[in-house]
């Protein structure tokens, strides 16, 4: 009789057989060359095969086509990135016809026409589970159901990106994706195999600048500016072409969380985002977008000093000013997440008659990957029919079958050319409303190079480090000491903080005392000086006209809370578009001083600060000694200062304020409003509450956030 030891030496389904085909499978590739699925070894996988240095991207480029394709397919179903996402219909409307100048596309030039669409927000790293105030890039995608065709604008709410051709983005998005040995960290790129890629890869430094400024926390996705991140082409009747760069710009303001709120948010209400959005169209508050462009002569393509191709570089509105084209409304929510949110596919070679490519790496990548990925993703060729995504435009072409093909075909001809089915459907008629492509001629060497013109990795970097205000720097490197400060190996934190150098002396300086690193000794790239003030959300909420309009207002109440006062608060916050709550001890009512009930919104204790936009307290002796001797509530106050957010009192309820913490000027007696640092206060009470007030408070609001306003030593 054998033993266990021999049956497992013989048996092919023995543990010992089961543990070398596991082993066989196992792959070490640490001193291994870099392959094609197919075994061909790879000398270079950073640029793809393009016509001369700044060409089109070439089909035949079976190594970039096979690594994005298998990229394209790593997740079922659910999408590799931007996975988390809210959507929501809307209208597009063009203010005038200037553009038709540069195009014939009618959505866009015919002040007439009511261009419906769908817009898709979403995270870039996270899955479907994490929560919406990650530190991370925001997409924001526009679907346009225009008369002449679908058209879909696919952009993020930052203005470049990490990398310049398609061919790294697999690389990119693995090194930020959780660490393959143990799926850590869910939707955060404070991790080791992110910062080696940026340490290793300097033109994803001004991007990385982006990302570590308060840009990568909204507030909301209705205070969110959002970018084509590509340099386009506009097309006019003519043919001539018009470089062009697609810009979003909320009518609210742009407008961010601060960190220790994000952190804090992820906890309370991981949907917060979401919730915003989804509240503010169903009580009718519709979030509005304002859609501009910047416009370059095709002569002046070579005009800057920095590549038009190149995505991770901008035109400083300074140099090229935004012009306005019209104005999105979003007015609708979904009524199935999964059929419409979930569902919809967007793909940047969605374009029609009057808009066109250029030969930018990235988006020639993309022009590929978009589709390839949602074959798989949404099961076949025919996710063009699912409901969100199907144009207005009628569709009649020869495609048949497949997957879910939803369409009942009639007739026995599926070809062209063709005379059994009358020969239809035909060619269209040449003119402008057929897509033609712009005639460019394209000349050169098949290669693997990347034009010199795109070796400035650091100068951008710099200008958006320069237009940024204090606070502004302060969170910046606040936030590269968080995200290196996760990183084990100090020789990657090291190798950050070295690139950083060549963007700021200054700035890597304070970096590499917080991470525990060697700061340089030196100076390595001088600052070079240049500013655009347009990249700070903190100086564009200083200027222009800002509204409070939707902020969410929390009002403390307790028993023996000045009744008159608050109604008359309420009524007075609501006029100009603010969204008061009243917040109490306990949920239900509370007894005024006047004996009345007060309906009370939310339990303190189920809510936060970091969950509203600015904090009142109101009169009422009785109310705040209550209110004082509850650790939630005066936490709840301390902490809202703390983030720099509006403050308010009136009467009895400056007490509460006059904390050692809030060194801030405070109404006394008769003064009828004092405003310092975001604090506003009135010793009105009994109902004798100033409009002044209200108008002070929602000034403040409106700002977002008093920055001036000195937080030391609040216990919060």
């Amino acid at each position: 009789m054998s033993t266990s030891s021999d049956r497992r030496d013989t048996d092919p389904g023995g543990a010992d057989d089961k543990q070398r085909q596991l082993d066989d499978v196992r792959l070490d590739l640490t001193g291994t060359e870099l392959t094609t699925d197919q075994g061909v070894r790879i000398d270079h996988t950073d640029d793809a095969l393009t016509v001369g240095e700044r060409g089109p991207t070439l089909l035949e480029d079976f190594h970039a086509r096979e690594k994005i394709t298998h990229f394209d397919h790593e997740r079922i179903p659910e999408r590799v990135v931007h996975a988390r996402g809210a959507g929501a219909y809307g209208v597009f409307q063009p203010y005038d016809d200037w553009l038709a100048e540069y195009t014939v596309a009618e959505f866009l030039t015919n002040p007439a026409v009511r261009t419906p669409t769908f817009v898709r927000f979403s995270t870039v790293a996270g899955s479907r589970g994490s929560a919406d105030t990650v530190r991370d890039v925001r997409g924001f995608a526009t679907k346009f159901y225009t008369r002449q065709g679908n058209y879909d604008l696919v952009g993020n709410n930052m203005p470049v990106f990490f990398i310049q051709d398609g061919i790294k983005f697999p690389d990119f998005v693995h090194a930020v994706k959780p660490e393959p040995h143990n799926e850590i960290p869910q939707a955060q790129s404070a991790h080791d195999t992110f910062w080696d890629f940026v340490s290793l890869q300097p033109e994803s430094l001004h991007m990385i600048m982006w990302l570590m400024s308060d840009r990568a926390l909204p507030r909301s996705y209705r205070m969110m500016q959002g970018f084509g991140v590509h340099t386009f082409r506009l097309v006019n009747a003519e043919g001539r072409g018009t470089f062009v760069k697609f810009h979003w710009k909320p009518v609210l303001g742009v407008h961010s969380l601060v960190w220790d709120e994000c952190q804090k948010i992820g906890g309370k209400d991981p949907d917060y985002n979401r919730r915003d959005l989804w509240e503010a169209i169903e009580t009718g508050q519709f979030p509005e977008y304002e859609l501009g462009v910047q416009l370059v002569p095709e002569s002046d393509e070579f005009a800057f000093d920095f590549d038009l191709l190149d995505s991770t570089k901008i035109i400083p509105e300074e140099q090229v000013p935004v012009r306005p084209v019209g104005r999105m409304t979003l007015n609708r929510n979904p009524d199935n997440f999964f059929a419409e949110t979930e569902q919809v596919a967007f793909h940047t070679a969605n374009v029609v008659p009057g808009i066109d490519f250029t030969n930018d790496p990235l988006l020639q990548a993309r022009n590929f990957s978009y589709l390839d990925t949602q074959l798989i993703r949404l099961g076949g060729p025919n996710f063009p029919q699912i409901p969100v995504n199907r144009p207005v435009a009628p569709v009649t072409n020869n495609q048949r079958d497949g997957y879910h093909q939803s369409f009942i075909h009639k007739g026995r001809t599926s070809y062209f050319k063709n005379s059994l089915g009358g020969g239809c459907p035909a060619l269209a008629a040449p003119g402008a409303e057929v897509f033609s492509h712009y005639q460019e001629k394209v000349e050169g060497h098949k290669i693997r190079k990347r034009s010199e013109s795109f070796k400035d990795f650091y100068s951008q970097a710099t200008l958006f480090w320069n237009s940024m205000t204090e606070p502004e720097k302060k969170h910046i490197v606040a936030a590269f000491r968080f995200e290196l400060g996760h990183v084990d190996h100090k020789h990657v934190r090291q190798a950050v903080v070295d690139q950083l150098n060549h963007v700021d002396h200054n700035l890597a300086v304070m970096v590499a005392n917080g991470v525990g690193v060697n700061p340089p000794e030196r100076e390595v790239t001088p600052n070079h000086g240049r500013s655009s003030p347009a990249l700070s959300q903190i100086t564009m909420s200083l200027g222009g006209t800002v509204s409070p309009a939707t902020r969410k207002v929390a009002i403390l109440v307790a028993e023996g809370v000045d009744g008159v006062g608050v109604r008359t608060l309420v009524e007075q916050l609501r006029e100009r578009g603010t969204m008061p709550e009243l917040l109490a001890p306990h949920d239900g009512a509370v007894r005024t001083a006047d004996g009345e009930e007060l309906p009370v919104d939310r339990a303190i204790n189920t809510m936060a600060s970091v969950l509203y936009d600015g904090v009142v307290v109101p009169c009422g002796p009785d109310s705040v000694r209550m209110l004082a001797s509850d650790g939630y509530a005066v936490h709840f106050v301390a902490e809202a200062f703390k983030h720099h957010k509006p403050v308010a009192a009136f009467g009895a309820g400056i007490d509460l304020l006059d904390q050692p913490w809030a060194s801030v000027k405070l109404a006394r007696d008769d003064e009828s409003v004092v405003v310092d640092q975001g604090v506003v206060t009135s010793s009105a009470a009994r109902g004798d509450l100033p409009t002044e007030f209200a108008d002070a408070f929602c000034e403040a609001l409106a700002r977002h956030r008093a920055w001036d306003r000195s937080t030391d030593g609040v216990p919060a």
